[in-house]
């Protein structure tokens, strides 16, 4: 575990508390091209989506960026302005964020948005054949080794635009992540990923949350088998060892990571009621692994409660809506947490 010497991972710190941000929030996309997104996406493209928030100019007017039925939405993440100017000609932290198992960019706006008010450029992506946006398969599900270099795709990306890159400090540069994006967030760190690894615990543990059919796309193993016994497949399969780090990452936050203790070699904010990312296999083996590690565990949070806020529409028809604890307080103790971890490693504006 030695590549993570250089990264601190916060579960959830509560401890800080934050004034309100007042700053205005810009929203900009971008499509980059990913080779092994045409093997994941289902329409064969190697186009990757990419979302960036940051502090606007103030002049800026912001519009919902609301999920769901138009005039009935069932997520509510917050709000951005489209293709708004900078604040200021300033070089800003980066945080490079990635989503849960089928979720998306979007999906996890209230926690991009909310570091873009207090000073960051967040980039973020839709990870292509394992996001809500567009059909789910067994490529995008399966290879989760891939979704760092999404990551790192649009880092490049970013960094290549005129717009967006004068704005980046590459020399403050964190990653933060929601499930299986806190398993990305530690890869882009250094951790190593062992398939096999994955495979065997299963085998051992097929109750276990993460070895479970997920609820967003459930597939039987023989369609894995079945990929990689397809000569593309398998050639993705023998770079899952690969360094697959984005070099520069110096502080991870990760929120109710997935498949750590799986497919991590062993060398968080969670829930202690979740019952996709059993803590006990998966954030509190990284925290107790990983060298500058804090784990905060909240009493009665589950697994989507990391989500943005579901309305009354998403209540009734989202099966992942309902929650013990409101989502504004588990919200709140991410945002106070990653600003309070970001605000020690990568230093104020």
């Amino acid at each position: 575990m030695r590549a993570f010497a250089k990264a601190i991972l916060a579960m959830l710190s509560g401890a800080a508390v934050w004034p309100a941000a007042a700053a205005t929030v810009g929203e900009r996309h971008l499509v980059a091209h990913e080779a092994s997104a045409a093997l994941r996406n289902a329409s064969h493209s190697d186009e990757l989506r990419i979302t960036i928030w940051y502090p606007a100019a103030s002049g800026a007017t912001e519009t919902p960026l609301d999920i769901g039925p138009p005039g009935k939405p069932f997520y509510t993440p917050g709000s951005a302005a489209p293709n708004a100017d900078f604040d200021d000609a300033r070089p800003r932290r980066v945080i490079l964020l990635s989503h849960g198992f089928g979720g998306s960019a979007r999906i996890m706006a209230w926690f991009g948005t909310a570091l873009a008010r207090h000073g960051y450029v967040v980039i973020a992506v839709d990870h292509p054949g394992n996001n809500g946006r567009d059909p789910m398969t067994v490529a995008g599900a399966v290879l989760s080794w891939e979704r760092p270099g999404d990551l790192k795709t649009a880092l490049d990306a970013a960094k290549a635009d005129p717009t967006i890159g004068p704005h980046l400090d590459l020399n403050r540069l964190g990653a933060a992540g929601f499930s299986a994006g806190g398993f990305t967030s530690l890869v882009e760190a250094g951790a190593r990923v062992d398939f096999g690894r994955f495979l065997k615990f299963c085998d051992a543990h097929p109750d276990d949350g993460i070895c479970a059919p997920q609820k967003e796309f459930q597939f039987p193993r023989s369609d894995a088998e079945a990929l990689f016994a397809q000569p593309a497949g398998a050639a993705e399969l023998t770079h899952a060892k690969d360094d697959l780090s984005v070099a520069g990452v110096k502080a991870v936050f990760v929120m109710a990571p997935a498949i750590t203790k799986t497919a991590l070699t062993p060398a968080t904010l969670l829930g202690d009621a979740d019952k996709v990312a059993p803590p006990e296999t998966n954030g509190e083996v990284a925290a107790a692994l990983i060298p500058g590690a804090k784990l905060t565990v909240l009493p009665r949070v589950g697994h989507y409660d990391f989500l943005s806020e579901c309305t009354p529409a998403g209540d009734a028809v989202v099966p992942v809506c309902s929650t013990e604890v409101p989502r504004a307080a588990t919200h709140k103790a991410a945002i106070d947490g990653a600003l309070a971890l970001f605000g020690a490693t990568l230093g104020g504006d």
